[in-house]
């Protein structure tokens, strides 16, 4: 593969064939680097954070020794988008009042049922 970087941008997952140094992103055909929900649409806790990040590895890993392409990137995105959307309607995620631009991108949020 050559040096040519690779990417696919989700609304909340953006993928890159690169590695991070000093805050930029350095084309790496042996590297695949998340950025989680780049707009902060979402509220989010460290374990919530890690379990994306372990579904990420379990997608990467269920690719080893296959040619990365754009199309492999897009099904890890819309994967990724798709647990995501599990988190949310699991109540484990819910949106950012302070986002920049609030537009219930996956769903409308749940709210209590009145008795």
């Amino acid at each position: 593969m050559s040096e040519t970087q690779l990417k696919c941008t989700t609304r909340h997952v953006r993928l890159f064939t690169a590695v991070v140094k000093n805050d930029d992103l350095l084309a790496d055909s042996d590297h695949l680097t998340l950025d989680l929900d780049p707009d902060n649409e979402f509220l989010w806790n460290d374990e919530v954070i890690e379990k994306v990040r372990q579904r990420f590895r379990d997608l990467v890993d269920a690719q080893a020794g296959c040619e990365l392409s754009d199309f492999t990137l897009r099904r890890i995105g819309s994967e990724l988008e798709g647990t995501i959307r599990q988190l949310l309607q699991a109540g484990e995620i819910s949106y950012n009042p302070e986002c920049r631009v609030l537009n219930y991108s996956m769903g409308l949020p749940r709210t209590p049922e009145l008795l």
